[in-house]
């Protein structure tokens, strides 16, 4: 893991790539170009309604955690815009390193932490201080989950447009807070 910690950006350098890559990709074959755009959209709302919530933080503090958080991500992935400049800025607040992994860059990262056979993101991994894993979460939150699996149960009367909605104004009403929540429960 001390490889890929050692490999992993900054949210700010995350950020810059997910601008290069919607103004400066001159690959327009990406099969995710289009989703670009978006990401950056609610990555940015993510960040002016994000506040972080203090009790949260006393969370934190109470663990006594000392290692690192490794989040495996892509600016295009929807879960990962709603989630991960929340995560970031929230370990941020508590002094805690979080860098970030491009999962496309190198798969041999996220190969070891498939959900269901797929390579989903975001994954947050909890590093020891010897880099040692502790913990994984990913890629959604649970009512995140929830609704997913109510649309794969049912996709008449449920459809895919119907659960990508209300997944996303899950997530900008939630603004990060369960998946903070059930990440802190993994320290």
């Amino acid at each position: 893991m001390k490889n890929y910690y050692q490999k992993a950006i900054t949210f700010q350098e995350y950020m810059q790539i997910a601008e290069q890559r919607l103004h400066n990709n001159p690959d327009k074959s990406d099969e995710h170009q289009e989703y670009y755009e978006l990401g950056l959209q609610r990555m940015n709302r993510t960040l002016k309604t994000y506040k972080v919530d203090e009790s949260q933080l006393e969370t934190l503090k109470s663990k006594n955690f000392t290692g690192k958080i490794l989040l495996i991500s892509e600016p295009w992935c929807g879960d990962a815009s709603a989630t991960v400049p929340a995560v970031s800025r929230f370990f941020e607040a508590g002094n805690i390193e979080a860098k970030i992994f491009l999962r496309d860059a190198d798969e041999t990262l996220i190969s070891q932490f498939l959900t269901n056979g797929t390579q989903s993101i975001p994954k947050i991994l909890i590093l020891n201080e010897d880099f040692s894993l502790k913990n994984v979460w990913g890629p959604r939150p649970k009512h995140g989950l929830e609704l997913l699996k109510k649309f794969k149960e049912n996709p008449e009367t449920y459809s895919k447009d119907e659960f990508h909605n209300d997944l996303q104004v899950y997530y900008a009403k939630n603004r990060g807070k369960d998946a903070i929540s059930e990440i802190l429960e993994l320290l």
